[in-house]
């Protein structure tokens, strides 16, 4: 990956967190969840998968499921900034007249499946990486999963079946942000070791920096596909990463805010950004 593509990523990026911050809004969204999956998305729909506004209704596409459907903000975003929705649907968020809505909707142009009661999109996912395998064929099935998801059962029958089955063509990635709605993860049902538990269940397992695009780089490339087992990738993130204010922040889990208080975010998000590239900009030099 150049300089010029990491910075396409990085711009589409702020770009998305710019429409999550919008959205939170008028009913408001999980703006902490949203923003702390959005660097993963934003590589998956920009690098890793080839989903494209021509190509929806292809059998030979690659499949996104985002079973943590309750980030949507996020995928609606990424939709938007890579042609597949119009960027002007986004202002319909919870409005009558759309189906932009706190979770999934198949009505929704490159959304694959409804989601938001948690636990189900794993199960989904690995009948489709199923059936692509018995048709011989190289789609790649990609589904996120939230870290407080982990504690529905059914992930763990699919976390089974799909190690008994060989899906080398089914990847997950976890947004282990570290919070379970308004509580810390290890503190309700602890996870850890979450490495160890899936080497148990016999899948392909690394972990990675899910703010980082070089790092989600050569975590997915190295593990996806890599021997004849499914692969999982424990994305290490922030919940609402880019606004300091709310980063990490219990009771930052789901957000209704006024107009006021989203110019105020708007502008921390651009502050943040400026600080940023100014920081790279003396690295460089």
């Amino acid at each position: 990956m150049d300089i010029n593509e990491l910075n396409s990523l990085q711009e589409t990026a702020f770009k998305v967190r710019e429409h999550i911050i919008k959205m939170s809004g008028n009913g408001g969204c999980f703006i902490g969840a949203s923003l702390s999956c959005t660097d993963i998305l934003v590589y998956l729909y920009k690098r890793f998968l080839n989903i494209n506004p021509y190509n929806l209704d292809d059998e030979n596409r690659d499949y996104l499921f985002l079973s943590k459907g309750h980030d949507v903000p996020a995928l609606y975003g990424v939709l938007a900034e890579t042609g597949i929705i119009d960027k002007a649907r986004l202002k319909n968020h919870l409005k009558l007249n759309d189906d932009i809505y706190w979770h999934p909707n198949k009505k929704i142009p490159g959304i694959e499946f409804h989601s938001g009661s948690l636990g189900h999109l794993l199960s989904v996912s690995m009948g489709v990486a199923y059936d692509c395998m018995l048709k011989r064929k190289n789609n790649k099935i990609v589904v996120i999963l939230g870290d407080g998801e982990l504690n529905e059962g059914s992930n763990w029958e699919a976390i089974l079946v799909a190690a008994a089955l060989k899906l080398n063509n089914l990847l997950v990635i976890i947004d282990r942000n570290q919070f379970q709605a308004n509580i810390r993860t290890e503190k309700l049902i602890p996870l850890e070791p979450l490495e160890r538990k899936f080497e148990a269940f016999d899948w392909e397992v690394i972990t990675c920096n899910g703010h980082d695009f070089l790092s989600l780089e050569e975590s997915v490339s190295n593990i996806y596909m890599s021997s004849q087992r499914p692969s999982v990738v424990i994305a290490d993130t922030i919940r609402g990463k880019g606004l300091p204010s709310i980063e990490n922040k219990a009771d930052r889990w789901f957000c209704n805010f006024s107009d006021a208080e989203i110019k105020g975010l708007l502008n921390e998000l651009h502050t943040k950004e400026k600080t940023q590239l100014v920081s790279e900009t003396l690295i460089v030099r």
